[in-house]
């Protein structure tokens, strides 16, 4: 894989965040369900559960959002879940579209934080608004429109996040298959970045690509598939947030594989 781009931050490790809670130089946001959220979670942590996002994640309520739970232009933030990373991604793209650039995910989920012995509590922070600008992201935005056009270029590479079967079920013609099971390492939610760049390799997924990812609804499987890829350095890489979900609503053309019993493992 030849010329990437410089990494940027993509994941936060541990130490990392333990540091910067002390230093209260971060905002991290819990988007497990409130009932969870409530029970413990991480020191400092505010909660918006995915559910709550996406009732409506229309730009301008998004901002409301930012905005309540204390998040400035210049604020850090970190985003965790209990789900591989797929909701804590969703909600950090979604950060990233407003115009947010210093939003990462942290490496790990919150029940391997909790296993190995680190700090959780069950105090709700009491945080000041704040006030983010809107400065929308469109080159990381990919809508139906857009990839009807997009996957008939020779340089656009579509990638279906789903479960294996579901693609060879059915799937928007042209795209490849990278199941998301095949994004994580054993204990963190993306593989490292070497072992990350010879799974795209094996896949034909190249710097030089235009990357689109979709799953099955609401972009979190893809949302992952995203930050995979940002993690390796490649700069063009949307996400079709609505997925499959609207395309099949809207009645465009969908592929079966023709062989669909074949289980290829071969870029596994």
């Amino acid at each position: 894989m030849c010329c990437l781009t410089q990494s940027i931050k993509i994941t936060t490790d541990i130490d990392s965040l333990r540091s910067e809670i002390r230093d209260k130089s971060v905002r991290v946001i819990d988007v497990r369900r409130e009932s969870d959220y409530k029970q413990d979670h991480i020191p400092s942590a505010v909660n918006l559960p995915l559910a709550t996002l996406l009732s409506d994640d229309s730009p301008e309520r998004v901002l409301k959002l930012v905005n309540s739970m204390g998040i400035d232009d210049e604020t850090s933030v970190v985003v965790y879940d209990d789900t591989f990373g797929a909701l804590a991604s969703r909600v950090a793209w979604t950060l990233e579209y407003l115009g947010h650039s210093d939003v990462s995910l942290l490496e790990t989920t919150y029940s391997n934080w909790k296993s190995l012995g680190l700090e959780n509590d069950s105090q709700i922070p009491d945080i000041q608004n704040k006030e983010h600008s809107m400065n929308l992201k469109s080159d990381i935005l990919a809508t139906s429109d857009y990839l009807e056009t997009a996957k008939t270029r020779d340089n656009v590479v579509l990638i279906d996040n789903r479960e294996r079967l579901n693609f060879l079920e059915q799937h928007i013609p042209g795209a490849i298959s990278l199941p998301y099971r095949t994004l994580a390492s054993a204990d963190k939610i993306l593989r490292p970045k070497e072992d990350m760049k010879r799974l795209l390799d094996n896949r034909g997924v190249t710097a030089d690509s235009e990357i689109i990812t979709y799953c099955g609804s609401v972009g979190t499987l893809s949302g992952l598939a995203y930050y995979a890829l940002k993690s390796v350095g490649l700069p063009n890489t949307k996400l079709y947030v609505r997925s499959f979900k609207e395309w099949k609503n809207l009645q465009k053309p969908t592929e079966k594989q023709e062989d669909a019993s074949y289980w290829d493992l071969s870029a596994e």
